[in-house]
């Protein structure tokens, strides 16, 4: 094999001065150490910032992504490492897919999980397929999750650092698109990622971690519904699980599974959300054993393990999950019947929320494969079906 043949550290064929990286900067510590730490291994870097939404009529947040600064401080950290650094305006586009589904996905009872859009319709669409413009060979990102080549495809692992770990934010990336991206942070520990962004002499190496959605930066996502979608939140009726009303609401909005304080209702035990009832724009409240569950209806399936799962689900693939992203993966699995996926819990789940994401690991260690994912649609035990036209995002009695 010649020198040109061999793979380089980022699995790639050829030197790393011939071999051509785009980062996704998004202003912050991590995605700026990739930069960095690519530059250093001598690969031929190019720096991508997304402008995702009007940044001047936004009110500033250091805890969240995209805040008007991050721009200034990617192409900061680009001048300061030598590497080119472009801004991609992809406002309407993230308006259109992103934004305006998450505030229908309220509208719906759903809870959604706007940074799996984000990825999936947004950085690992658009932005992948600018970087192949580019004549890049990998679109390196500075998220926490690792990926190799496998015998058949490329695969996809947990972080070395389970508190940093964003599997759950990348189940829906293609398949077919993990070949060209890249997770150089897979393995460090988010201490070790400040100590090289100290090492590179970058400026942001001790920047706050974005914890906020980057377009409800004041965490008052209420406020951004009621701004575009004036006419859609209505008053009405809170029930108990007998059907018997106990309470009125200002709009199902303010709610989500599992919600126990700000219920405005007086009685002699504490009384949670249960579901969310969008056609009759209801609220049904009740105990928290009315809360559990043990299997889980999902829709728009994407996998990332061998083969396809409807080959051999029907009785059941033993996995494990987590069914929201600050969860331990649990025991579970994955059965195909009637023509849908649900997830069968080993043990009781509480609070599982439509619109959430249901991710598949091959155990519940640290490094494990992540199989893929699904939408969370409803508690499968309930009498509700998931509509098979998902498009206005409903879930309708049947």
């Amino acid at each position: 094999m010649s020198l040109d043949q061999k793979l380089n550290s980022l699995y790639l064929p050829g030197n790393p001065g011939n071999t051509r990286i785009v980062v996704a900067m998004s202003g912050g510590v991590d995605s700026s150490v990739v930069a960095a730490l690519l530059k250093d291994q001598g690969y031929d870097v190019v720096g991508i910032t997304l402008q995702l939404y009007d940044h001047g009529s936004k009110v500033e947040s250091t805890k969240s992504c995209c805040a008007g600064r991050d721009i200034e401080d990617a192409r900061i950290v680009s001048e300061k490492i030598g590497i080119p650094h472009y801004v991609l305006n992809y406002e309407s586009r993230f308006s259109e897919r992103v934004i305006d589904n998450f505030v229908d996905s309220y509208l719906a009872g759903e809870t959604p999980v706007p940074c799996i859009d984000c990825n999936q319709k947004i950085k690992f669409r658009d932005l992948l397929q600018a970087a192949k413009d580019l004549g890049a060979q990998a679109l390196a990102t500075g998220h926490y999750i690792s990926s190799r080549p496998g015998t058949d495809h490329w695969k996809m692992y947990r972080a070395k650092d389970a508190g940093r770990d964003q599997s759950y934010f990348l189940f829906n990336t293609p398949r077919e698109d993990l070949s060209f991206l890249r997770f150089p942070l897979g393995g460090y520990e988010k201490d070790f990622t400040r100590l090289l962004a100290e090492k590179y002499g970058l400026d942001i190496a001790h920047k706050p971690d974005s914890q906020d959605i980057c377009f409800v930066p004041t965490g008052h996502y209420t406020n951004l519904i009621n701004r575009l979608r004036p006419d859609a939140v209505r008053p009405g009726i809170i029930r108990d699980m007998d059907g018997q009303e106990v309470g009125r609401h200002d709009g199902i909005v303010n709610y989500t599974i599992g919600q126990r304080r700000g219920l405005g209702i007086s009685t002699g035990e504490p009384l949670y959300v249960i579901r969310i009832e969008s056609g009759d724009n209801e609220v049904i409240v009740g105990s928290r054993e009315n809360l559990a569950t043990t299997s889980v209806l999902l829709r728009d399936i994407n996998w990332l393990g061998n083969g396809q799962p409807e080959d051999f689900s029907l009785d059941g693939i033993p996995l494990f999950v987590k069914v929201r992203s600050t969860q331990t993966p649990v025991a579970a699995s994955l059965v195909y019947r009637v023509g849908q996926y649900f997830i069968d819990l080993e043990q009781s789940e509480y609070g599982v929320s439509p619109g959430q994401a249901c991710v598949f690991y091959s155990d519940d260690s640290n490094c494990a494969q992540v199989l893929g994912g699904g939408w969370i649609c409803r508690d499968g035990a309930l009498g509700n079906e998931c509509q098979t036209n998902l498009e206005d995002r409903k879930i309708v009695k049947r």
